[in-house]
């Protein structure tokens, strides 16, 4: 296969174990975010994407969660915990991706292209969860975020990338 040049070259799995390639979500700014349920960062950011998704959905946006348990072990449940929390706690609507590595060998493809498309400032190693990627309409990366941005402070970013300033 010829190397990814962009998101939508990756297929993924849900956190219902089915297959979803990204290719579905062409024509559409992401926000890609490696989650976890009992993270010090787990209400603010929740609480905050979830505002970000009401907001810009309609304009063609959508957030990609997918749950990391790599950073201490703060994702531990299955994906239908996960799920459950997410929905029941949050009110999540965006889809909920079945839980991955983000950093070492057995990373995902979709986050070694991620984090070799935006190295952050820690090089490409993702350093703590609710680590963000935003992705513009044709599936290349745009920005990079660290854990500790909240995500309502990205919003002119994904105006620009939108086309609604």
């Amino acid at each position: 296969m010829a190397a990814a040049t962009s998101v939508h070259d990756f297929v993924v799995k849900d956190a219902s174990g089915k297959d979803v390639p990204l290719s579905t979500y062409k024509g559409k700014v992401l926000l890609i975010v490696n989650v976890a349920s009992r993270c010090g960062l787990t209400n603010s950011n929740y609480t905050e994407l979830g505002q970000l998704y009401e907001m810009y959905k309609d304009q063609g946006f959508e957030i990609l969660a997918f749950p990391c348990n790599q950073f201490g072990g703060q994702e531990p449940g299955t994906n239908e915990e996960i799920v459950q929390f997410v929905r029941t706690r949050f009110k999540a609507k965006y889809p909920i991706f079945d839980k991955v590595d983000v950093n070492g060998e057995d990373a995902a493809p979709i986050y070694k292209f991620l984090k070799s498309s935006k190295t952050g400032p820690f090089g490409d190693n993702i350093k703590w969860n609710f680590a963000k990627f935003l992705v513009d309409k044709q599936g290349r990366v745009a920005e990079r975020y660290a854990p500790t941005t909240y995500p309502l402070s990205i919003q002119k970013d994904i105006k620009k990338l939108l086309g609604s300033f």
